[in-house]
């Protein structure tokens, strides 16, 4: 038995299952004492005998289950799974487990996968027994479960002659970290590695050899969906990791994961989904990621920005110079010095796609007002549909000033023709009788990030709308679209869809 083996299964014994911090240590030894041995050979590439992670070919016909195993070492087995060596290849690699079996999200994800590309080679890397084990030490064993990834993309790739361009690595939490150690390993860089909200304890301050990095794979995107907490507490990791780094409604929290909707899931369909409360947030990333393989005709768009204050304020919605992604499989693979940090708003269900707008309105007014945190209701209404009562709190109401806020929606309107702006009475004693104080407003710009276009609207009525609590909406009318914008929205429409637009899953 090799070193390595010894001191694996030391820390699966009993004695050791209580105390993890020896484990932990034992594997950070592991990993200095390998990582010398390959600086000086390259003999443990082509030594299978410590690998402990399976490799898992599911099919389209049977995703949830384990019908057959590709072996390193072992050529035979990559004939009798049906391994297409023609097409693109999707290694799944699974997080921290509890229970010690895959969870739910696995066969939906590998029946998305087949759904997008149907004669793809889907591999599920099933390391549950290192997996299973107190968070630290199944953290430390990412070290070991990315040497096995490795090897084994080594392997395939010498035994059958695989292009590295057709290999794909998607990595949930600690799989995350995992799938960037094998990318480190590989003899070549493979094409993709997506992280799927990575692990945050241990990782956040480790360096980029222990973590999932830029450097990793030809091209490196991450979605981060559980950023709640102080750095290397929070579930997911805080920092960029990728060369994309998405933050869907900030990374911190994801609509619909709030507690009372999670107490009512697992009130209808059992104690099961108890965990649900905790890792709902951490979870969204893989479901958005099946979302743009299954919903590829709604593509959710991200866009660059400085941070999420910024983003909530609607000053981050251009597609100028690489600012605009498409979220998920389809996203446009930019490789640039410093990771780019990129943020989007999502429904709580699927298909998550809203569509945003930025909204700036000046107010106006006889006397001096100010307010805070006050109930607003906008309709929007276009050639495609209208949008009603889209609820929003003003955080500032004040007089000669303007405002400029993040708008969104699940509702495709088309080009904007109307907008109405409503503001709600927020107290039982304001009655609108009473002399309520009035803004005036002439006029409203919005700007559409999906469409790039940037459109004026003015006052229905007379030079002014007005804006008084719990009174009529305020109504506003396009004006004469410039040349300026409908040239924004031609080149936004051909970066996009047409010729100049790379195919970005090749």
């Amino acid at each position: 038995m090799s070193l390595l083996n010894k001191i694996d299964f030391k820390c699966k014994s009993k004695q050791l299952k209580v105390l993890h911090l020896p484990c932990l240590q034992l594997n950070l030894l592991i990993w200095i004492l390998t990582d010398n041995i390959m600086e000086n050979a390259t003999e443990w590439m082509t030594d299978f005998s410590d690998i402990e992670s399976k490799f898992s070919f599911r099919t389209s016909e049977e995703p949830e289950d384990d019908l057959c195993y590709i072996v390193p070492g072992q050529p035979e087995t990559i004939k009798e799974c049906n391994f297409n060596p023609d097409t693109k290849t999707f290694i799944v690699i699974h997080g921290w487990t509890v229970t010690g079996m895959f969870e739910s999200w696995v066969p939906k994800l590998v029946t998305a996968l087949y759904d997008r590309e149907p004669t793809a080679n889907v591999i599920v890397v099933d390391w549950l027994s290192r997996a299973q084990q107190h968070y630290p030490t199944s953290a430390a064993f990412t070290k070991l479960v990315g040497r096995d990834v490795a090897k084994f993309v080594n392997w395939l790739q010498a035994e059958i002659d695989y292009p590295w361009e057709k290999l794909h690595l998607l990595g949930y939490s600690l799989g995350a970290h995992v799938a960037g150690i094998a990318g480190l390993l590989t003899k070549h860089k493979v094409n993709r590695i997506t992280g799927m909200d990575p692990a945050g304890p241990s990782f956040e301050y480790a360096d980029a050899q222990s973590t999932l990095s830029p450097d990793d794979a030809l091209f490196v995107d991450v979605l981060h969906t559980n950023t709640r907490g102080s750095p290397d507490r929070s579930i997911g990791i805080q920092r960029p990791v990728g060369h994309i780094d998405i933050y869907p409604n900030g990374g911190t929290f994801q609509p619909g994961c709030d507690l009372q909707n999670t107490v009512l899931m697992v009130a209808t369909s059992g104690l099961r989904n108890m965990d649900q409360i905790v890792k709902c947030s951490h979870e969204r990333s893989i479901h958005l990621f099946i979302d743009s393989l299954l919903n590829q005709e709604q593509e959710s768009m991200a866009y660059h920005c400085s941070s999420k204050d910024s983003f909530n304020k609607g000053m981050c919605l251009s597609c100028r110079k690489n600012r605009c992604n498409k979220v998920g499989y389809g996203v446009n693979k930019i490789r640039t010095r410093r990771s780019s940090k990129m943020y989007m708003k999502t429904r709580d269900v699927m298909p998550y796609k809203v569509f945003h707008y930025q909204v700036k309105v000046h107010f106006f007014g006889k006397t001096k007002l100010s307010y805070t945190d006050q109930p607003m209701k906008i309709s929007l209404y276009g050639i495609h549909g209208e949008k009603e009562n889209i609820p929003y709190i003003m955080p500032a109401l004040n007089t000669n000033t303007t405002m400029s806020f993040l708008l969104t929606t699940d509702t495709d309107i088309g080009e904007l023709l109307m907008v109405k702006l409503l503001w709600e009475k927020d107290t039982l004693i304001s009655w609108p009788w009473w002399n309520p104080d009035t803004f005036h407003i002439r006029k409203l710009r919005i700007k559409s990030g999906e469409r790039q276009s940037k459109i004026v609207f003015s006052a229905k009525e007379d030079e002014f709308s007005y804006l008084s609590r719990g009174g009529e909406a305020a109504v506003f009318v396009k004006e004469k679209e410039t040349q300026s914008s409908r040239k924004n929205q031609r080149l936004h429409k051909l970066k996009m869809h047409g010729s100049s637009f790379k195919q970005s899953t090749e």
